[in-house]
């Protein structure tokens, strides 16, 4: 026998622990009893998920839309949009940034997240 250590969502233990109790077992033996069926049944190509993945109707119309603006259009959006929110404690809103690449961009991220 191998012992391992995994993370189960709470419900699921308690769920393992009840039906332990009901069949006078082990929470161990439920849980390898659960694996052993669930190994011998045919094979899962994508697991069960409860959201649909990709975005949203809205979301797809917002961006298609933003597609549809010259680049001086998005830029100027992008700075109404800024305007309207409340600046964070201590922000710099004011400040412009340029960087000759991703991975200056990424070097000042560093800097700043280390600060």
């Amino acid at each position: 026998m191998d012992r391992i250590t995994i993370t189960i969502p709470s419900h699921l233990v308690e769920a393992a622990a009840q039906r332990a109790k009901e069949l006078d077992r082990s929470r161990s033996w439920v849980l390898v009893e659960a694996l052993r069926r669930y190994l011998q049944g045919p094979a899962v190509s994508e697991p069960a998920v409860s959201y649909q993945a990709g975005i949203g109707d809205y979301r797809r119309r917002q961006l298609e839309a933003d597609l549809r603006l010259t680049p001086e259009q998005r830029v100027r959006e992008a700075e109404r949009t800024a305007r309207s929110l409340p600046a964070p404690h201590g922000s710099r809103r004011d400040q412009v940034l340029a960087f000759d690449s991703f991975e200056a961009y990424l070097d000042w991220q560093q800097r700043e997240a280390a600060r």
